[in-house]
């Protein structure tokens, strides 16, 4: 099983409480349908309390280019699935980009707050990672 498969397992055996590494944080599951595919993936993020939303990152853990998640959110018309703690929900959402939106710092600048790791992703690439406002419907 993949890294991914293995904390999406965890996260649903546990209501949504993970231990170890994100012991104390927030984390959700993201169903997105692949653009070009049509698959469903499930990507399991840190997600940063922000207001009645939450704030996840396309950080990658640093890599050169997006996960693919981002573009497959960013291709969705209409509301996204999440699984947030035992609960699967509907939820509204915004991709925020840095040179695009101006809230793109504020809203960054939460999330890596929130997780400890940003800082190390932030050295492994110059890319600027997106961010979604995630809003439960």
């Amino acid at each position: 099983a993949s890294f991914n498969d293995t904390t999406i397992e965890n996260f649903r055996s546990n209501a949504g409480v993970l231990g170890g590494h994100w012991e104390g944080k927030t984390t959700l599951l993201l169903h997105t349908r692949g653009r070009k595919s049509g698959r469903e993936y499930v990507n399991p993020l840190v997600a940063a309390p922000y207001g009645d939303s939450y704030i996840v990152c396309g950080s990658g853990g640093g890599s050169p280019e997006d996960p693919l998640w981002v573009a497959n959110l960013e291709a969705i018309d209409g509301p996204v699935t999440i699984e947030l703690g035992p609960d699967t929900l509907q939820a509204d959402y915004r991709v925020v980009r840095a040179g695009r939106d101006a809230d793109w710092e504020q809203l960054y600048g939460v999330w890596r707050a929130y997780w400890p790791d940003a800082a190390g992703y932030e050295k492994n690439t110059d890319r600027k990672f997106p961010v979604a406002v995630i809003t439960v419907r």
